[in-house]
């Protein structure tokens, strides 16, 4: 412990960054390679398989003296109107044989980290058929994933402190850092109007976390469209990193509880003495291959092959040493859609740390657009200064308040 405590794990170590950054090369090529596994017909067990072992090659490559590395998040793939993260397992007939359906929108989530420095990416795409490959999708669907990334776009802006990218003389720039930052009120407000303006609603209590070593549940939150007894804590600051996530449906945007097990876990930093042998070989099997971070039953099934663990996790979970995270999905059973960006807030502005591909809107047709001025001008914002760049950077700004406007963008990377 006394080591921990003389090492530096904050942004201000270059080397901090850089197995973020590793991490989330990973974490963006696993994406990629799984949204290619999905089409129509493919069991989800099958994909989420494929993915954890490519997160798994993929990890060995790279720092390999350093012992903690490994998942920040499971593979999953959550169908069209589930909110939350699924991964079936490959021992429940019932699950194991869900397969995609063309035409869906699901939810890919996954990641890797190094060191305890974790990235965690979330896309949404729309299934295609194996025999016809839609290049244009019009449509609901079509308005529902524009929703979901200009509204995405919009949340990464106003996690911007005031007066990062101010420029100006020292005058101007200490009156711009003294502005207050958005309300989670005023924030969920903006993106409200987005979502209207495609005629799509906010999912209830989809929340932002402040990202740290070995954790993605920090002090600090921020909540959209709360639910009631739920609120957000903190607002972001320079130095921190998050896990930024946007989620948009096209029904009601309430939630509720899938009757379903729940698969996806995570040790919690509470401690208790667990009675039996089998829960505290499970814990330990869990803390050495996953520590803090999120894990599948699948992937304990897979790794002891033993019946068993099930009765440890159900002690672990009883006791609070473990997490589920219980299945959630569209109330009305509506379409969702769901991004999630691991981002670096520094003194130059938003770096991305694990993204989903920037979105070519020119195979999104919708006859709807959005209006709202104070939007637009967010919108037209950079999120890290030019570096040089200025002509380029402010072209690429403004062309993507114009794609809201009129279907066309060109995101930042």
């Amino acid at each position: 412990m006394s080591d921990d405590k003389e090492i530096d794990y904050s942004l201000a170590n270059p080397d901090t960054l850089t197995k973020y950054r590793v991490a989330a090369t990973i974490s963006e090529k696993v994406l990629a390679a799984v949204s290619k596994l999905c089409v129509a017909g493919e069991k989800i067990v099958s994909i989420c398989q494929q993915g954890d072992k490519l997160i798994e090659e993929e990890v060995s490559k790279v720092y390999r003296t350093t012992k903690l590395k490994g998942f920040s998040h499971p593979t999953t793939v959550s169908p069209s109107s589930y909110v939350t993260p699924y991964t079936p397992l490959t021992s429940d007939s019932a699950e194991a044989n869900v397969e995609l359906q063309a035409g869906e929108a699901v939810k890919i989530q996954l990641g890797a980290q190094i060191d305890g420095f974790g990235s965690i990416v979330c896309d949404t795409i729309v299934v295609p058929s194996k025999e016809n490959p839609e290049d244009v999708l019009t449509g609901r669907l079509a308005d529902l994933i524009l929703a979901t990334h200009y509204a995405n776009e919009l949340l990464l802006r106003l996690m911007l402190p005031p007066g990062v990218l101010a420029s100006g003389s020292d005058e101007e720039k200490a009156k711009a850092a003294a502005v207050k930052p958005p309300t989670q009120t005023k924030i969920t407000s903006l993106l409200d109007k987005v979502a209207k303006s495609y005629e799509c609603n906010l999912v209830e209590s989809t929340t932002s976390w402040l990202f740290d070593r070995n954790e993605i549940e920090g002090k600090k939150k921020i909540v959209i469209a709360p639910a009631e007894g739920t609120k957000g804590e903190g607002s972001p600051e320079v130095g921190e990193v998050w896990g930024v996530e946007m989620g948009m449906s096209l029904g009601s945007g309430k939630v509720k509880t899938i009757d379903q097990r729940a698969t996806l876990l995570r040790r919690t930093t509470n401690t208790y003495i667990l009675k039996s042998q089998t829960a505290r070989k499970t814990l330990s099997t869990v803390q050495s291959k996953f520590g803090h971070f999120p894990f599948s039953l699948r992937q304990l099934e897979e790794e002891g092959g033993d019946t068993k663990y099930k009765v440890g996790v159900y002690e672990g979970v009883r006791q609070g040493v473990l997490r589920q995270y219980e299945l959630v999905g569209d109330k009305d059973g509506s379409p969702v859609a769901r991004l999630l960006t691991t981002l670096a807030i520094t003194k130059n502005g938003i770096s991305k740390l694990g993204a989903p591909p920037a979105l070519d809107v020119s195979k999104f047709q919708s006859d709807k657009k959005i209006t709202d001025e104070e939007i637009l001008k967010i919108l037209e914002q950079p999120l890290s200064k030019n570096k040089g760049k200025s002509k380029n950077k402010k072209k690429k700004s403004a062309k993507k308040a114009e794609g809201a406007k009129d279907g066309e963008d060109d995101s930042d990377e």
